[in-house]
Formats: C-alpha cells, sequence, structure tokens
C-alpha cells in the first residue's frame, strides 16, 4: 500500500552502522537529491477519484407561520386574518459518490428526506434529476438513480473499511457550504466511535479531515483512491470543523445499497440475541482479562442465536475474529453480512473460551403486526399500536425481546398526544390485565371504566399512569 512520505527538506535516513563495541544506531539526516524525493501530491489520485463525488440540490415545501399566532392573547387581537400558513420553499444542499457507472449514487438521508426534487450535478456541470430507490434512515444511507445516457459515468471503487487503521490517511471530497468540489486532507483519528447517535448503528470512522455542511453525503477515501466511508455528521460547537468529522464506514453501505438496489430497501438479517456491555465491575466474575464484549440476557426462540446455542450469560467477544466492545458493535457486524450467511461467534462462558456458527436470516414477520389506529374515546385514542415481532423491531430499532404490543406513531393532537405517550412505548397491562397482543388491547378497551390504569415499558422503566377517578 503507497503511504505518502513526509514532507521535510532534510529527510532522516536510518542507517545501521557496523560498531563491534558500541553496536549504536545512529540517524543520519541526508540532503535530498531530486525534485522527486521532496514532492508530496495527491493531485493524480483527486483527479482519478473527484468526478466520481457529485453535488446534491434538494427542493421540498414547508409550510410556515409565525409562532406568534399560537399566543391566544395575540390571536384575541389580530384573530387568524395573519397567521395563515404559507407554502416556503425550502433548498439544500449535499453531496454524493456514484457508485455504479449506470448512474447509483449514494448520499445520506438526511440530505434529501422529504424531498420534492432532487438535482444531482456531476464534476464536469452536467445536471440530471434523479429519483430515490431507496432510503434507510437507520443508517443515514440513501440511494439514488440518475440516467446519463449510454456512456458510463464515472464510479468510484469500493475498498474494506474493515482493513483501516488508526494513523491511515483519508481524504474528504464533498461540497462544504457550497462552494464547490473541496478535497480536505487528514488521518483516521479513531474507528469504532459507538457514542454518535447519528444513526441508529452508530459504528463510525472518525477523522480530522475538514468536514463541513454540505460535505454530508461526500466521500472518505484512502491513498489508493478507494472508497472507505461516507462522510455524514461532525462535532462542533460553532458550525464549522473542529477536526472531529465522522463517516459511515463503506462496508455498511455495500450492504444497505446491495439490500436497496436488488428489493427497494436494506435487507438486514436477525441474530436473535439481545444484551448489554460489559461493565468495569463486572468483567472479572465473567473471566474476561478486560471489560469487553456483549453479556447475552435475552436469546429469542427460534432465533438463529438459540439455533446456534447461544445462552443467556454468555459473552459474545467476536464476530468472524473482529472484537466486540459493545452491543452496537456487534449489531454493526451482523448488519453488513447478508441474509442467509454464517457467522463464527466467540463466545467465553463460564470461564471457557468456545466459537459457535450461526445462520443468519431474515427477521420473521411472526406474529402479524395488525397495525391499528386507535379512534376509541380512551386515553389511548391518537395512537397507532401493532404487534412487536422480529421483523418490527428490526424496522424501528426497538432492543429488548421483540414480543407484546408497542406503540409505533401518535398523532399530534389527539389524547395519547396529550398523555405523553410515545413512539416505542410497550403496552403491558390495562386496569391489571396482562395486554399481549392488539386483539387482548381493543378488547380491554372496548370496556367501560371510570377510572383508567396503564402499565406501560419505556427505554427499560416501567411506568404507571392512573385517567380519571379520584
Amino acid at each position: 500500500m503507497f503511504k505518502p512520505a513526509p514532507t521535510r527538506f532534510l529527510l532522516p535516513v536510518l542507517l545501521l552502522l557496523s560498531m563491534p563495541l558500541a553496536g549504536t544506531v545512529r540517524a543520519v539526516e541526508s540532503v535530498p537529491t531530486s525534485r522527486e524525493q521532496i514532492a508530496l501530491t495527491f493531485a493524480p489520485l483527486v483527479k482519478k477519484a473527484a468526478p466520481a463525488v457529485v453535488n446534491i440540490y434538494a427542493k421540498r415545501t414547508v409550510r410556515a407561520r409565525s409562532p406568534l399566532f399560537d399566543d391566544p392573547i395575540f390571536r384575541e387581537f389580530f384573530g387568524n386574518q395573519l397567521g395563515i400558513p404559507r407554502d416556503r420553499v425550502q433548498r439544500s444542499l449535499g453531496s454524493g459518490v456514484i457508485l455504479r457507472p449506470d448512474g447509483v449514487v449514494v448520499t445520506n438521508t438526511h440530505v434529501i428526506k422529504d424531498a420534492e426534487q432532487i438535482t444531482v450535478v456531476l464534476a464536469d456541470r452536467r445536471e440530471f434529476e434523479a429519483k430515490v430507490l431507496g432510503a434507510d434512515e437507520r443508517t443515514d444511507l440513501a440511494v439514488l438513480k440518475i440516467d446519463a445516457g449510454a456512456a458510463p459515468l464515472p464510479a468510484l471503487p469500493q475498498g474494506d473499511s474493515d482493513a483501516l487503521e488508526v494513523g491511515d490517511v483519508v481524504l474528504a471530497i464533498g461540497d462544504p457550504f457550497g462552494v464547490g468540489q473541496t478535497v480536505t486532507m487528514g488521518i483516521v483519528s479513531a474507528l469504532a466511535r459507538t457514542a454518535i447517535g447519528a444513526s441508529d448503528y452508530r459504528f463510525f470512522i472518525q477523522t480530522d479531515a475538514a468536514i463541513n455542511p454540505g460535505n454530508s453525503g461526500g466521500a472518505l477515501i484512502d491513498v489508493q483512491g478507494r472508497l472507505v466511508g461516507i462522510n455524514s455528521a461532525i462535532y462542533t460547537q460553532s458550525g464549522g470543523s473542529v477536526g472531529i468529522g465522522f463517516a459511515i464506514p463503506v462496508n455498511m453501505v455495500k450492504a444497505v445499497v446491495a439490500g436497496i438496489v436488488s428489493g427497494g430497501k436494506a435487507a438486514r438479517p436477525w441474530l436473535g440475541a439481545g444484551g448489554q456491555a460489559v461493565s468495569a465491575d463486572m468483567f472479572a466474575s465473567l473471566h474476561l482479562a478486560r471489560p469487553t464484549g456483549m453479556l447475552v440476557n435475552s436469546v429469542g426462540a427460534g432465533s438463529p442465536a438459540a439455533a446456534a446455542g447461544i445462552k443467556v450469560g454468555d459473552v459474545i467477544t467476536q464476530v468472524d475474529g473482529h472484537e466486540i466492545d459493545d452491543p452496537e458493535a456487534l449489531r454493526y457486524r451482523i448488519a453488513t453480512r447478508p441474509v442467509g450467511s454464517t457467522v463464527r461467534l466467540t463466545l467465553m462462558r463460564a470461564g471457557h473460551e468456545t466459537d459457535v456458527e450461526a445462520k443468519l436470516t431474515a427477521p420473521p414477520d411472526v406474529p402479524l403486526q395488525q397495525r391499528t389506529y386507535i379512534e376509541l374515546s380512551v386515553p389511548l385514542q391518537g395512537a397507532t399500536v401493532a404487534n412487536l415481532n422480529p421483523a418490527l423491531a428490526e424496522e424501528i430499532g426497538f432492543e429488548g425481546t421483540p414480543q407484546g404490543v408497542i406503540v409505533i406513531a401518535v398523532r399530534p393532537g389527539t389524547v395519547a398526544a396529550r398523555l405523553e405517550i410515545r413512539p416505542g412505548d410497550r403496552i403491558v397491562r390495562v386496569n391489571g390485565a396482562t395486554i399481549d397482543s392488539v386483539d387482548g388491547l381493543a378488547a380491554s378497551l372496548r370496556e367501560k371504566h371510570d377510572r383508567w390504569q396503564f402499565t406501560i415499558g419505556r427505554e427499560g422503566q416501567v411506568l404507571t399512569m392512573t385517567i380519571g377517578g379520584e
């Protein structure tokens, strides 16, 4: 692999000197003898890669009105005559990468979300209207298609993000602030960053290559000109780059794009095991050398994890030889594998390390979801509920055992919204009766009560809500 040499006018050359008495190694500085020895340029690399990075313009219509008209006193004096919402055209700018010569382009979902018109502008200034093949909000990746005619488009070859190491030189290409295509250089600052909330699959490449607004969806490439990541987010207190940028690894991009191009949506496999990160106060009791891995606390019945013999109390430490530090890392490794593939999982069980193989399947849509909007005049009026199964759990990013009834949407202004019922809440009990299906919930809600009591599961907590009565 080509590694550019450091730019100095005096290049240190290590010479092994034959000194039998001292046996020392001494560094000797030498003056460069040619122009090539001091020249460092990425120009040939950029000329090859930059044409495959595009600008993306998204247009959407938003309805706006003054927040003053939400004030009842203001409305009393002025009425609603000035508070009529007005449509306003909003335009956003981002970047994208051509992955295939036939016009398949990848970008961030947040770049094109709710867009009514998407225009892709190539590096040679040609413009094309794009259609959305699919968007996956959980990974913040979207796939577009443009038709540029018979001539093939420049496409960026895809590398292997698992081969990256901290310290590797990378280039970021995009259109920051709309100033035009820009290339910045940096290094891989860290790998497997999981504390970044830019997507549900939090497993980012961190780089100090300058990334700014407008770079979203652009390319992070290695020194061989291969795509290793899609620039997605920055850490900033000012709105500009402070040297902490994050990119979605290309191995995740490959998996999402393959699913969207072939089936219209990202196809993620199912393992069926959930758990928690091993903390500093528990690793010794689990016979681990350090706090690492995921402690399994749930195994779905009939899941690939169950078929592989994984048990509650096991610690998953590796997937196909890649270390697992926490549940996010496990989810990422599984998500990058195709449905139907077999993975090797390394477990620590009762002080002994063992390997098992699990054949990944698509999450089953069983039992039927039965998505139902509650119209009855009850405290849950305005909520949409469904039977929680593995397919729905994967779709909405639910963590835990997929069973029972879950709220998947709440209409604003309804009774459920006023009671602060949230998407993701699980309805556990109604007036003391355990709820295990949408049909069971509907039957409980049809009963007449002066006083309602709901038990709700929310983010690992169990909440009880009482409505009506004294």
